[in-house]
């Protein structure tokens, strides 16, 4: 049955930046809605990797995504924000103070403002263009997402990439995987530098076997069973590594979806926002987290939970203009009962 709901913000996307925005419109009196289209609150964080670790929440040296989405929970709680998952959003219609947001399965949305927070879209991961790769996806013998780490225990894995997810879960499957093997086609990495500094000690210790410079050339095995993993380097010679299981780590490729066609000023995927307020270029509508862009954005969850406050902060005029907003700390303020 669809739905019809009046709020001040429509906040699209319900991953942890998503859900931090309803924090901060919380403290600032605001009422908001999460609309997301996968059925849990969480993005990728609950979808694709609960069990990885991230190392770069304040106050937290680590902490499991799973584990984080479970505490933002916590933390929004007192606001009881509705929630309307498994819902794509489809139409924006109306102006700033008046939108009307309607939803693949009719639910209507009425909000003075809008909040996208839809992280990478639609995502799906980038494969290798490897013959025969169907077969060992289906038997989950290659895969793009680790969901428990428990899973690979006792496994002989292969991870390639040299972004901050092969690093990270090749740091994580240490004790867990009876080996690791680390593929890359240069010996630069695009993640963490201070990950890299461990990838080093962990290889260095004979935790994680370097593989580099190569690249994946075959997968061999029968009937999705993966038997060896085939690599090739700049000069042409190859190499076979045994392996139950590959882990390509190459990106997400982005599908903005029905977003594309709202009217919003797109750069190579991403929303153009102004970096002070994260407002769009349309008035009433506001980006952050990895979907928003602005000269100087890092893609970093920390910088999203800022983006939230600040586009929180933007919308408070919006929604009360005849009510100027003094700022107070929450430490003195405190959160709603």
């Amino acid at each position: 049955m669809a739905d019809v709901i009046d709020t001040d913000v429509a906040i699209i996307g319900a991953g942890p930046v998503g859900m931090f925005a309803v924090f901060e419109l919380g403290m600032l009196k605001l009422r908001a809605v999460l609309i997301d289209a996968l059925g849990e609150v969480g993005g990728q964080c609950s979808a694709l990797y609960p069990e990885k670790p991230i190392y770069d929440i304040p106050g937290h040296p680590a902490i499991e995504a799973g584990d984080l989405i479970t505490r933002l929970e916590s933390q929004i709680a007192p606001f009881a924000a509705p929630r309307l998952l498994g819902r794509r959003v489809e139409k924006i219609a109306g102006k700033v103070g008046a939108f009307v947001l309607t939803t693949h399965r009719g639910d209507e949305i009425r909000t003075r403002a809008v909040i996208v927070a839809a992280g990478a879209g639609a995502f799906g991961p980038n494969r290798p263009p490897l013959e025969g790769l169907a077969a060992y996806e289906a038997t989950g013998a290659v895969q793009y997402y680790v969901r428990r780490r428990d899973d690979l225990r006792g496994k002989r894995v292969v991870i390639a990439g040299g972004g901050d997810s092969a690093v990270d879960w090749a740091l994580a499957l240490r004790g867990v995987a009876a080996e690791i093997h680390f593929v890359h086609r240069r010996p630069k990495f695009r993640a963490a530098p201070e990950s890299v500094a461990q990838l080093d000690a962990a290889a260095a210790a004979g935790e994680v076997a370097m593989v580099v410079p190569y690249q994946l050339h075959a997968l061999h095995g029968d009937n999705g069973v993966l038997q060896s993993v085939e690599l090739v380097d700049l000069d042409g010679a190859r190499r076979h590594i045994l392996a139950d299981v590959l882990l390509p780590f190459f990106g997400l490729s982005m599908d903005l979806g029905p977003i594309a066609g709202w009217g919003l000023a797109l750069d190579r995927h991403h929303v153009a926002v102004t970096a002070a307020t994260c407002a769009t270029n349309i008035a009433g509508i506001f980006a952050i987290g990895d979907i928003a862009t602005y000269d100087g954005k890092l893609k970093l969850i920390l910088q999203g939970f800022s983006e939230a406050a600040m586009a929180a902060h933007a919308i408070h005029p919006i929604v009360f203009p005849d009510t100027a907003l003094h700022f107070e700390y929450s430490t003195s303020k405190g959160v709603p009962g």
